[in-house]
């Protein structure tokens, strides 16, 4: 665990360097172009390399060291921003295209190797309380890359921004590169948890040894072993689209409740919103000690408080309303992320770098497509309209995943509406499980002969032979 622990301050310091990144380079864009529509060209463009570069690693994801693709994909990252701050003068806009580029398929290929390797980094058992120590860290990284990058770029200006961002990601190269991380346990048919080795098998026996268009093909067949998993991944895509819209509003927000201080409105909420996902992280990993992950149920429970949430958060609410409800917000957006996440790494290995891929390709597309409609839409209609259907779509989602699970309960008689291959149900029932009795031990409530081995069940007794 040591070694994680160390994995998250390097992950910290990157994801830092992301968000003072994301500001730098767009103001940069704005005032190199002189263009909106450019500056606006090359954020889609940032965003398609990330699709390409979630569907790229979710397909290659088996054949790599996962190590080595996280120890490239900073070093490629830093790498680019020296080279423009240093020829940024001398190369016109191709290099700053080329740059963006670089950042969105080196991002997402770091989020899927990194997301696909730590059920082998931590164990399977610790995944839960893993995920939520990235995520809090990356949260504290938001808020600070956020608020710093004004100051840094207004004081420094643009070339020394972009020499700090480089030096956090190389920074973070070097201390991956040096850690003795294991990335992968070396089981293909891993099993997972709560017995997902019959499903498991029979999805690589069926999709094993195809490749290209036939893979995604495979990969969809093997999803469709795993209903629960398939809807959380729908689920996930209608939450990211209903996401795009409060990152959107946010700003139109701000300013319609401060016109002169517009930015103080929008700080404060991501402020609140990461202390909200700190706290939801802690507590779900408290929670995962003694329960196991959170089942499916608890993720659609989630999607449809965060959603409600997010529209009360834009209803001009008072203030001692406000901060509670963006604090729920914050602590909804962390316990979701978690369960999902989790939930995924508890499918078999094989495929668990593949799922990833089309989960954050998804998630990217969906997240993207939502920016384009929920800013055509509030040319027209109020950040609280748009906001309001656009997470509305999310919560009926979320309904819809709760109904679902609890038909599925039924008709397996789960209790909790396990599929039978749920990794979070194996996390539980493990944990319920005592120690299995030892070879010639008594059953309490068995017969014994008056040796004390178990007496054989007799035909009257109506037990099967």
């Amino acid at each position: 665990m040591r070694y994680f622990r160390f994995l998250v301050a390097g992950h910290a310091v990157s994801a830092y360097g992301v968000f003072l990144n994301l500001i730098a380079l767009n103001l940069f864009a704005y005032e190199t172009t002189g263009s909106a529509l450019q500056t606006g060209l090359l954020m889609a463009l940032r965003l398609f390399a990330g699709v390409a570069g979630g569907a790229l690693m979710g397909s290659l994801s088996h054949r790599f060291d996962l190590k080595r693709v996280l120890v490239l994909a900073e070093f490629a990252q830093g790498t680019a921003l020296l080279s423009l701050a240093v020829f940024q003068d001398t190369t016109g806009n191709a290099l700053l295209y080329g740059v963006v580029c670089v950042a969105g398929l080196c991002s997402t290929s770091s989020t899927v190797a990194l997301r696909t390797a730590i059920p082998a980094m931590v164990g399977a058992d610790q995944r839960v309380w893993a995920n939520g120590l990235l995520a809090s860290c990356r949260s504290v990284a938001m808020v600070a890359g956020f608020a710093s990058a004004g100051v840094v770029v207004s004081l420094l200006g643009y070339t020394a921004a972009f020499v700090l961002v480089a030096g956090t990601f190389l920074l973070a190269a070097l201390n991956l590169a040096w850690l003795p991380l294991r990335t992968r346990t070396g089981d293909e048919e891993d099993e997972g948890e709560g017995g997902e080795a019959a499903p498991g098998r029979a999805a690589a026996r069926g999709a094993g040894r195809v490749s290209g268009w036939l893979g995604r093909w495979a990969l969809l067949g093997f999803l469709r072993l795993y209903p629960l998993v398939l809807m959380l991944l729908m689920v996930r895509a209608v939450d990211g689209f209903g996401s795009s819209a409060h990152n959107v509003g946010l700003p139109i927000q701000s300013r319609a409740l401060d016109p002169a201080h517009p930015a103080v409105f929008i700080s404060q909420f991501w402020a609140i919103w990461a202390v909200g996902n700190i706290l939801a992280q802690r507590l779900v990993t408290r929670y995962a000690k003694r329960h196991g992950a959170p089942s499916e149920r608890a993720f659609a429970v989630g999607v449809m408080v965060m959603s409600a949430a997010f529209i009360l958060a834009f209803t001009g609410l008072p203030l001692w309303l406000a901060v509670p409800v963006t604090l729920l917000a914050g602590m909804a957006d962390g316990f979701t992320e978690n369960t999902y996440i989790s939930r995924l790494q508890a499918l078999p290995e094989k495929r668990r770098g593949a799922v990833f891929g089309l989960c954050v390709t998804v998630e990217n597309t969906s997240f993207g497509v939502g920016m384009l409609v929920s800013a055509a839409l509030m040319e027209r209609y109020t950040p609280l309209t748009v906001v309001g259907v656009m997470h509305g779509a999310a919560l009926v989602c979320g309904l819809a995943l709760l109904l679902a699970h609890r038909r599925l309960a039924a008709a397996t008689g789960h209790a909790d509406g396990a599929e039978g291959d749920d990794g979070a149900e194996g996390d539980r029932t493990a944990a319920a499980r005592g120690p299995a009795p030892k070879p010639g031990a008594a059953v309490p409530g068995a017969r014994t002969t008056p040796s004390g081995r178990p007496e054989a069940a007799r035909a009257d007794d109506g037990a099967t032979p």
